[in-house]
């Protein structure tokens, strides 16, 4: 018989059997990380759907849109009104102004955005004069300019045509040779390509160089040098150096570039060949009747 339960004395609930989850719930607990990022991002599309069916029915043209369209077209209008202001050139000496404003190809008043400095660089360094250019533009409207001009050497003579050219025998100028002061004068086919080595070697020899009138090439293989005397000193090919400090010696010994002569020919090491100039035409008679009258 069962006992009988005595006063005072709780009955111990009776424990259920546990019950297994369903599979749509077991479904759903894997995919739950999964479900709060896609029910975030499907919140902000109905709200803004909701703002923009709000929007639509306030205003059928679309404030947005409106807005929107506004705010582009003045960041374009204010872009667009950006304009040059000033035009500043450094380090132009030779070039002619005209020829710069040409190349450079843009003036104040013109729009800042519509200028491309690299175009302006490559034909700026397309004038004989600019060995480089730096073009700058800058929001504020000034476009800067910076030129680096080739440096006048020495007029070149050549077939009675005379150019300003530079150290590496490119022309720079065809006129105004008197406006660079005064320049050496190379003269014969060749001489602008070569002559700077020899003209470094005649400063060493000041008193050669201060008589040195031309620097001519002959035969585009060796040179000579012409005095403001007239005389032609010949130089050996390929032994300048030694050449002229030997005639650098026979100067302050001899003073030999201050004698008449028609050449000083120093093409052998060994040999000193000097012609002296002729005698003028009109003492030719007298001197003939001098040495007559001293025979008889």
């Amino acid at each position: 018989m069962p006992r009988k339960l005595t006063a005072g004395v709780r009955a111990r609930p009776v424990q259920k059997d546990p019950q297994r989850p369903s599979a749509l719930r077991l479904w759903l607990r894997r995919r739950k990380p999964m479900l709060r990022p896609a029910g975030k991002v499907a919140a902000l599309m109905m709200l803004f759907g909701v703002a923009a069916a709000g929007g639509a029915s306030l205003d059928p043209a679309s404030k947005l849109s409106a807005m929107v369209d506004r705010a582009s077209s003045g960041a374009a209008a204010r872009v667009g009104g950006l304009r040059v202001t000033e035009v500043r050139i450094e380090g132009a000496r030779n070039t002619m102004p005209a020829m710069l404003r040409e190349a450079i190809g843009v003036r104040a008043g013109d729009p800042v955005l519509a200028f491309a400095p690299q175009a302006a660089r490559e034909r700026l360094e397309s004038i004989a004069w600019i060995e480089s250019a730096e073009v700058q533009r800058h929001l504020s409207g000034l476009v800067l300019v910076r030129l680096k001009e080739r440096a006048p050497f020495a007029i070149w003579q050549n077939s009675g045509r005379f150019a300003i050219i530079d150290r590496e025998g490119r022309t720079v100028a065809t006129d105004r040779l008197d406006a660079f002061g005064p320049l050496p004068l190379v003269v014969g086919a060749g001489a602008e390509k070569t002559a700077a080595p020899l003209y470094d070697l005649l400063r060493q020899a000041p008193d050669v160089l201060a008589r040195t009138q031309a620097l001519v090439r002959i035969g585009e293989r060796r040179w000579n040098l012409r005095l403001h005397s007239g005389t032609d000193v010949m130089l050996p090919e390929g032994h300048e150096d030694a050449a002229l400090q030997r005639l650098a010696e026979l100067q302050r010994q001899n003073q030999i570039l201050d004698r008449p002569l028609q050449v000083v020919d120093l093409r052998l090491p060994d040999r000193l060949v000097l012609r002296q100039n002729p005698a003028p035409p009109e003492q030719a008679p007298a001197a003939a009747r001098a040495r007559a009258g001293r025979s008889g």
